[in-house]
């Protein structure tokens, strides 16, 4: 079992100096010589139709190719909703539309490019199925549910070193021009040394779509897979990874050494909504004293707010509005004219085209083990550390994928309870 000693040992900390160059614009320009790249689309809901589409538009010399969901009406409407967008781009006839949950091999089989943005649950999977197939991967965050799910993606970034493949992690904030200069000056020291971080993901609930009489659990879980643990992972790792990977990131790639919470699921927040909690606070700290506050809620009718604040001894950093207020005062009031979301499929592009792809594997790994370290200390209402979280023997889905196998919806945690695994 991989520890947080050779976790760490065998990884490169990215520098917003290198991430920097890796998204210089200049090497944004498309370079047709090598022919159309063939995108191929796992999951086909709203977040998969939408990367199809940031994927189209980050290159004009790319074509939807094929596409997979574990239900056909899904790859159908996602058919349907890009080709007129992106005319002559989507060619995506009857027999590369694959259904079922073996579906994903489809695509692999007939694309250069696979982009994941199916159930949290199975991002791992097929991203190391890709690799292991010399496919360049996009995978929507977060990487995986549980530790089994971060060891892979592990294998996956060892993986596309060797093999010269590309893995994108969906991490978007990254990519936004703004933050992205935001995060260089904090790492230059403008507001001193980073004491605290502060950070709020707080929402409405993700749509629940209503049960059909014809439905079995299976696919009534499916249908509704951000509600329930083993899909999902919980609103930590589905919201709050954001927050974390920020964190990271302006931490220059540090890792929380521990973390605890008091989190829960409120009264009002009815059992259609399957066994995630709604709400949390958890303090992380790490090894040079830091520690970041993090908060996520997800009821309806309540105060939203999306924030990272990064308090440092000479001032404060308020990353998604790119300002500094301290000794230094700055705000980016350049107009950004490509959205973070194309702009990561850019940086995508350019750099399989140039012969040197990006791998954002080892970084994606870093985000999702702490923000499931983060679930694992709400739900058990135990102190977690990193050591703890990465030997976790925990594996969050069903001993069988059936669609008519019985599937009781697991059991609410219980913090002081629910045991750490």
């Amino acid at each position: 079992m991989t520890t947080r000693r050779n976790f760490l040992k065998t990884s490169a900390a990215v520098s917003g100096a290198t991430l920097l160059g890796a998204l210089d614009p200049r090497r944004f320009a498309h370079a047709a010589e090598g022919g159309p790249i063939k995108l191929g689309l796992i999951g086909c809901g709203g977040r998969g139709t939408g990367a199809a589409s940031d994927a189209l538009t980050g290159d004009s010399d790319t074509k939807l190719w094929a596409v997979a969901d574990v239900f056909a009406d899904k790859t159908d409407l996602a058919v349907k909703t890009l080709a007129p967008k992106f005319k002559d781009r989507v060619e995506v006839p009857q027999e590369r539309q694959f259904a079922g949950l073996n579906g994903y091999r489809g695509v692999i089989e007939n694309c250069d490019v696979v982009l994941i943005a199916c159930a949290s649950r199975f991002h791992a999977d097929y991203a190391l199925a890709a690799v292991k197939a010399r496919k360049h991967v996009f995978a929507e965050k977060p990487g995986a549910v549980d530790v089994a799910g971060v060891l892979k993606l592990l294998e996956a970034d060892e993986l596309c070193k060797k093999n010269g493949t590309g893995f994108l992690a969906g991490v978007t904030y990254r990519y936004h021009l703004g933050r992205r200069e935001a995060v260089q000056r904090m790492q230059a020291g403008e507001i001193g040394d980073i004491v605290a971080i502060q950070c709020e993901y707080l929402r409405s609930p993700y749509r629940l779509i209503e049960r059909k009489p014809e439905w079995s659990e299976m696919e009534y879980q499916f249908r509704n897979w951000y509600h329930f643990n083993w899909l999902s992972g919980d609103d930590v790792p589905q919201s709050l990874l954001h927050s974390m990977d920020k964190g990271c990131w302006a931490l220059r790639e540090q890792t929380p050494e521990t973390a605890f919470a008091t989190a829960g699921r409120s009264s009002c927040f009815g059992p259609v909504y399957g066994d995630v909690f709604d709400h949390g606070a958890i303090v992380y700290e790490y090894a040079n004293g830091v520690r970041m506050y993090a908060n996520v809620r997800a009821q309806a009718g309540c105060y939203d707010e999306v924030s990272d604040t990064f308090l440092g001894t000479k001032g404060r950093c308020y990353l998604l509005k790119y300002r500094i207020e301290g000794e230094t005062n700055w705000r980016y009031d350049k107009k950004v004219k490509t959205s973070m979301y194309d702009a990561e499929h850019q940086a995508l592009f350019a750099a399989i085209r140039s012969g040197k792809p990006i791998n954002n594997g080892r970084y994606m790994a870093h985000s999702t083990l702490a923000a499931i370290m983060g679930r694992m200390a709400a739900y058990t209402g135990q102190e977690i550390t990193w050591e703890m979280a990465m030997n976790s023997k925990q594996q969050l889905v069903p001993d069988k994928l059936d669609w008519n196998a019985p599937l009781p919806v697991a059991p609410m945690a219980r913090p002081g309870e629910t045991k750490f695994f």
